[in-house]
This record gives C-alpha cells, sequence and structure tokens, in this order.
C-alpha cells in the first residue's frame, strides 16, 4: 500500500486530481465518441501474455507438466528454447492480418493484454521480456486499418489475482500487500502512458489492471482504490505539467457490484473515467448448470444494472461460451465443471460437440452461440459497449470471434440481428 506521502511524492502538482473538491478537470476529448458511439471489438487474448486454454500446444509441447503460466514457462525449461517459443508465437499469433480482418468484421476496437514483465523483472522472476515491440508494432497496424487500441495490464508484479492469465498461477495473490509492487506497477503505467503520448488517436484507453481480485477482501480493494487514483494521475497527466491527456482511464471493478463504485471518480472532478465489467456465466456450479434460454435470461437481465451506472461502462471481457469446457480453461491440469472433471463439481454434460474445433458442432448448438451472442451484445449496448473474450484460440471455437465469424454464430457487420427481440 503506498502512503499518503509517498502518492504525492512525484508530482505535488498532481494533488488536485486526487481530491474531490477541487475544481473540475479539463472535459476529456478522446479520439473515440465514448458514451455515444458503441465500443464493439475484441481481445487479442494469449498473445503477449500467455494463457494455456488459448495456446494449448505451447504448454503441452514443453512435455512439463509443471508449466503452467508464463511464470513457469522461463522457470522450468532452457531460457534459450523459452525465448525461441516465445518469439515465434509472437511473430504469428497476430498478425496484420488479423487487425485487417478485424476491422473488416465491423470492429473498432482491440484490448491488447500485457504483462509488467514485457517494462521490467525483478531478482528472481523467470519471466522473459521481449513483447514490448509487439505491442508497439499493433499499435501502428491499429492505425494503419482505423482501430482503436486499449492497453491493458495483465498481469502485475507479485500477481493480483493468482489466476495464471497474470502470469502466476499461485494461491493467494501477492501484488496488493507489498507496497514495492504498487510502486513498481506505478512507474509501469507512468512508462505506458509515455510511450504513447503521442499515439493517444490510436491508443485512446490505458487499462491500469486487469481484474484485481476484489473478492480477496477489504485490504485488496483499499488497495486498489488508491491504485485506482494514482493511475488517474499518471495517465491523464503524463506531461510532467498541469497539462492533461485526452487519454480514458478504464477501471476494472475488482468483481465488485457496480453498485459498490457509484460516485466514485465521477465528473466533474475525474473526466474520461471508464469502468470495465466482465461478465462470464461459467465459473461457479450455479452458472455452469444454467439451461441454454436460462443463460439467454442471465444475460437480458443484466440491462438494467448496466445502463443505469455512472460512468462510461464497457464489458471488456465476455464470451458466446457457456460453459467451462475449453482444455485448461480452468487451469492447465485442471478439468471442468460442467462435465464433473473439477474437483468437486457435479456433472451437468458432455463436453463433447460444445468446444475444440467448430467441426464438431451441432446447428443448434451454433444457433444457440448466435442467441447468446445477440442477447449480450444488445444487453451490452445499453452501458457503452463490448470487447469479446477473445480473437482466436487454438482448440477453443466457442470464445473465438475470428472462428464465429466463419461458423455464421457471429455476424460479419455486429449490429446485424437474427434475433432483434431475443430480450423482449
Amino acid at each position: 500500500m503506498l502512503s499518503f506521502g509517498s502518492l504525492f511524492s512525484s508530482a505535488a502538482l498532481l494533488a488536485a486530481a486526487f481530491a474531490p473538491t477541487v475544481l473540475a478537470d479539463n472535459p476529456v476529448n478522446p479520439s473515440f465518441r465514448y458514451g455515444s458511439t458503441k465500443v464493439r471489438g475484441v481481445n487479442l487474448g494469449g498473445w503477449l501474455v500467455l494463457e494455456p486454454w488459448i495456446t494449448p500446444s505451447l504448454f503441452d509441447n514443453t512435455g512439463n507438466s509443471a508449466i503452467v503460466d508464463e511464470w513457469t514457462f522461463g522457470q522450468f525449461q532452457s531460457r534459450n528454447t523459452a525465448l525461441a517459443t516465445l518469439q515465434n508465437h509472437w511473430n504469428t499469433w497476430i498478425t496484420e492480418q488479423d487487425f485487417i480482418d478485424i476491422a473488416n468484421a465491423g470492429l473498432n476496437h482491440v484490448r491488447i493484454p500485457i504483462g509488467y514483465w514485457a517494462f521490467e523483472t525483478g531478482p528472481g522472476e523467470p519471466y522473459i521480456s521481449g513483447q514490448l515491440p509487439y505491442l508497439q508494432q499493433a499499435v501502428v497496424w491499429a492505425r494503419s486499418h482505423g482501430l482503436k487500441v486499449i492497453v491493458d495490464l495483465h498481469g502485475a508484479p507479485g500477481s493480483q489475482n493468482g489466476f495464471d492469465n497474470s502470469g502466476h498461477r499461485i494461491s493467494f495473490p501477492g501484488w496488493h500487500s507489498n507496497s514495492t509492487n504498487v510502486a513498481r506497477t506505478n512507474a509501469i503505467i507512468k512508462r505506458i502512458a509515455s510511450l504513447f503520448i503521442n499515439d493517444q488517436d490510436v491508443v485512446s484507453v490505458i487499462a491500469p489492471l486487469n481484474e484485481p481480485a476484489g473478492f480477496d477482501g477489504s485490504d485488496v480493494l483499499s488497495t486498489v482504490r488508491q491504485y485506482w487514483y494514482d493511475s488517474y494521475g499518471n495517465i491523464r497527466f503524463p506531461y510532467g505539467t498541469s497539462q492533461q491527456s485526452n487519454t480514458v482511464v478504464l477501471l476494472h471493478d475488482a468483481f465488485q457490484p457496480l453498485s459498490y463504485w457509484q460516485g466514485y471518480q465521477t465528473p466533474p472532478n475525474w473526466q474520461g473515467v471508464a469502468m470495465d465489467t466482465h461478465i462470464y456465466q461459467m465459473f461457479s456450479q450455479d452458472e455452469v448448470s444454467r439451461s441454454n434460454q436460462q443463460h439467454i435470461q442471465a444475460a437480458c437481465n443484466m440491462a438494467s444494472s448496466l445502463s443505469s451506472f455512472d460512468l462510461w461502462l464497457i464489458v471488456g471481457e465476455w464470451t458466446p461460451a457457456a460453459t467451462d469446457c475449453a482444455k485448461y480453461l480452468n487451469g492447465r491440469g485442471i478439468g471442468a465443471r460442467f462435465d464433473g472433471s473439477y474437483t468437486g463439481s457435479t456433472r451437468v454434460g458432455s463436453c463433447n460437440g460444445i468446444t475444440g474445433s467448430a467441426s464438431s458442432f451441432s446447428s443448434s448448438y451454433k444457433t444457440f452461440l448466435r442467441q447468446y451472442w445477440e442477447a449480450q451484445t444488445i444487453t451490452y449496448e445499453k452501458a457503452s459497449g463490448w470487447i469479446q473474450w477473445t480473437w482466436k484460440a487454438e482448440n477453443a471455437d466457442d470464445w473465438s470471434y475470428q472462428a464465429g465469424l466463419k461458423g455464421g454464430w457471429i455476424p460479419q457487420n455486429p449490429t446485424q440481428r437474427q434475433y432483434p427481440n431475443i430480450c423482449g
């Protein structure tokens, strides 16, 4: 936790940005009309931060079951092997053609997860760096093809949630309880804001931390709330003066109900703040046990809470998948609740034909995927819009926007509806 003193030491002139009583900041003028034009986008998941379920081959090919995240990917194999594998992956998983295809699909945003280890690593941290030039190249491609970029810090020192997608799968997150971890993270956000200071026409949003584990209690939440204040200063005031950027600050809800954040960093004292909420219906026994119609209805039922929130609100992760069947979705070597292979779960049904290759999907299942996709996008556009997780996956077509376009359950134009009245 940063002390009060250290918060202000870096730039006393930013004090006004943190005090609720000050005169209003200048209204932000971002390069995308948030709030009036809907965000429609995809995440470039599994590219600059590895996730075992998105690219299981990278993990299976190591022949070592202890390699379960990017930390162990660097820890338990030769550095040269790991680096060569990663470089090949960075060069091939996402290319300019993907940006062309995303733009041609009528989308306007890409959210790009990146880990802190792309910027710096500390003693004993086995991460391999080298991702940053690819993020910079992505911004060039996005500019060429008319897309906006959300730079998303997806992993922080110590891990903010213990998930494999934070880089380090651990039983309890260590980011929030160590002030050095938080200070390192603040320095990285300053660096990101500085790196893209002249790219605000493309990098319209910086998300200072993905999914901090607010469910782990008040200690996490108090650190997160202070870190969100720090991030506001770091992102909106990148020039070292009182001059402000036009970059939007996208805060994650830390798994709290939106009501928890009501009135937090709202205008006029804060300008250009948006809230990110992630909506999945498969990470509990109750959710995975829902019928198809119950999944659709649950999505539709979110409309009022999403539309009434007091900041720009983006559903920054969601999926047309309705089960946790995708291989390694719950972690490498961990099974699925849906088929009962997850410890302590109750079997709902077989995973055959609902994940993996779309060639195994029945026409009725593809109809459901289309209905669920439409129910969600209709609902999330009651807020400021949506960014689907994820653009592509090796072997989980139910999650893949690219596969959905090819398979017909995602329309070639995201405003096209076969079920315009699915939510009534």
